[in-house]
Order: structure tokens, then C-alpha cells, then sequence
């Protein structure tokens, strides 16, 4: 057994790591690329970037290398650095791995939450409705986003959770690219959701996980369609 003091050397609070610079400017620019403010495609000027961020090159390129290992950026020979555009076998994969993700959750939530899912989604399903009311289709976008990370959140898997956390900046990429391509009536989109916490509310495991895979394949046909273009 430990001793005392030796107990309360395992349990001393220490200071908390502050991040880095290059980590703080990796955040920045992964939320400027989810948002679209760097668009797919769009060169990273490395003195125009450390200027706007005011920053050295040094964290700069750093955090531009980080990006590189996710996927968000890749280099071209003699040309630099550019945001990865979307192609349709990219949107595939993400969808694929989205209904892996959402799938598993919802297993749980049918199987041991349910009664605080449907309240959660109801919630985030009710800024659907609002969204949809003002004729708000970005405010519709970001309802929609919120409803499906709530769908995660509610399975109460912290690993299923950082699962979809990685898939974020590229589902939020899909995603404004899907805004173009909702239907004339979003009520259509809105009531899908509400299928899903209908059929959680009703415990369904086959109903919700058949509708999940719908809504899905739905938004990817209408995705690459649209890059098809």
C-alpha cells in the first residue's frame, strides 16, 4: 500500500497546461475552414495568415502541419498549402462513418436512455422548428448539426462522442454544402428528425435505426448530386 505521503503525491493537483500557441492557431483555423471563411480550395498565405492572427511563422506553420495530419489541408509541390476540397468518394466516407457513429448511439439511447434522449432532442429538435419559421436556412444548418451532436451526446459514450468530435470540421463542411440542396420545404427535413425522437420515444430500435439510415442516404444522394454538377 501507498503511505500518506505518498498518497498525496499521486494525488496533487498540478497546474493545468496551458495550450500552445501553434494549438490555439490550429483551432482558429479548423473553425475558419468548418465555417467557411477558408473555403475548400482557397491557398494559405503564410505572411497574410501570421499577420491576421499576429502571430510568428514558426506556431503558423506548426499549426498548418497539424491540419496536414487531419486531412484539412494538403500541400502542393512549389504551389503551398491549400484547404481539401470535398470530393464525392470524401462525402461517402463521411457519411459512412457518421451512420457507424450514430448508429451505436442509437442503440444505447433505445436500450438505456431514452427518457432524457427524447427531451434533449426535443429541444434541439424545437431550434429545427424555429429555424424553419423564420426561413432561416443557415440558422436551419447549425439546428441541424446541434440536433445530430445531441443524437451522440445522449448516448452517454464519451468514446462514441470523440468519435464524431473528429469527424466535426468535415460533417460541418458537408453541411454547408447541403444547405443548398434542402428541399423547397424544409418541413420535409424538420419532420425526419421528429421521426427519429418519435421512434425513441416509442422505443423502436428497427424503426429509428431504418429511419437513421434513410435520412442519411437521403442527405448523401442530394450531396453528390450536387458535387456531381
Amino acid at each position: 500500500m501507498l503511505g500518506v505521503d505518498e498518497q498525496n503525491q499521486a494525488g496533487e493537483l498540478e497546474p493545468v497546461q496551458r495550450k500552445s500557441t501553434a494549438a490555439i492557431v490550429a483551432d482558429q483555423l479548423r473553425s475558419a475552414i468548418m465555417y467557411g471563411s477558408l473555403a475548400p480550395g482557397s491557398q494559405l498565405g503564410e505572411a497574410d495568415l501570421a499577420t491576421q492572427l499576429g502571430v510568428s511563422r514558426g506556431p503558423l506553420r506548426e499549426a498548418m502541419q497539424r491540419l496536414v495530419q487531419e486531412g484539412l489541408l494538403h500541400s502542393e509541390p512549389h504551389r503551398g498549402l491549400f484547404v481539401t476540397t470535398m470530393e464525392p468518394e470524401d462525402v461517402h466516407d463521411v457519411y459512412v462513418a457518421r451512420l457507424a457513429v450514430e448508429r451505436s448511439a442509437c442503440e444505447q439511447i433505445v436500450r438505456y436512455h431514452r427518457v432524457d434522449a427524447v427531451a434533449e432532442l426535443t429541444a434541439a429538435h424545437a431550434k429545427m422548428v424555429a429555424a424553419v419559421a423564420k426561413d432561416d436556412r443557415d440558422g436551419l444548418t447549425e439546428a441541424d448539426q446541434e440536433f445530430h451532436e445531441t443524437l451522440v451526446a445522449a448516448s452517454r459514450s464519451p468514446r462514441l462522442q470523440r468519435m464524431a468530435q473528429t469527424l466535426l470540421v468535415e460533417k460541418r463542411m458537408c453541411l454547408a454544402a447541403l444547405v443548398d440542396t434542402y428541399p423547397a420545404d424544409t418541413q420535409a427535413l424538420v419532420d425526419e428528425h421528429k421521426g427519429l425522437v418519435d421512434a425513441i420515444e416509442a422505443g423502436d430500435e428497427g424503426l429509428l435505426l431504418s429511419r437513421l439510415e434513410a435520412h442519411m442516404n437521403d442527405a448523401l444522394q442530394r450531396l453528390t448530386a450536387s458535387l456531381d454538377q
